[in-house]
């Protein structure tokens, strides 16, 4: 039991250049594919979901919203942020409203949103 939480704690870990590679490798290797639209549902963890809410949040998904006019430096960021090739950062930044990073923590959000900002898009934490 201690393994599967050791290795559900990986997986919700994972950032999102990782999690594309066990994608394929799921895929590749053992056939198994994501559901529809690549979402994995992950239930919450169990207990007093208002007194969660009530926590200052600390981790922070950066959404891309929109490329801007200047999409090529855009893509230049997504790249260097991510880790990813050059058609998977430009369908991330063409598909819009996709999270560039997920989970990170409050800085390196707030940093990560400048610099896309700066680049000429525009981008929300959640």
């Amino acid at each position: 039991m201690a393994d599967l939480k050791a290795l559900a704690e990986q997986i919700v870990n994972l950032t999102l250049l990782e999690a594309q590679e066990l994608k394929t490798i799921l895929k590749d290797e053992y056939g198994i594919e994501p559901a529809a639209g690549g979402a994995v549902m992950m239930a919450g963890p169990a207990g007093d979901a208002g007194a969660a809410a009530a926590e200052e949040k600390t981790e922070f998904d950066v959404i891309l919203v929109d490329a801007g006019a200047n999409k090529i430096a855009v893509i230049k960021e997504v790249r260097g942020i991510t880790g990813l090739g050059l058609k998977e950062a430009k369908d991330l930044v063409e598909a819009g409203g996709k999270a560039v990073k997920e989970q990170a923590p409050k800085e390196e959000a707030e940093e990560i949103k400048k610099k896309l900002e700066e680049a000429g898009a525009k981008v929300e934490l959640k």
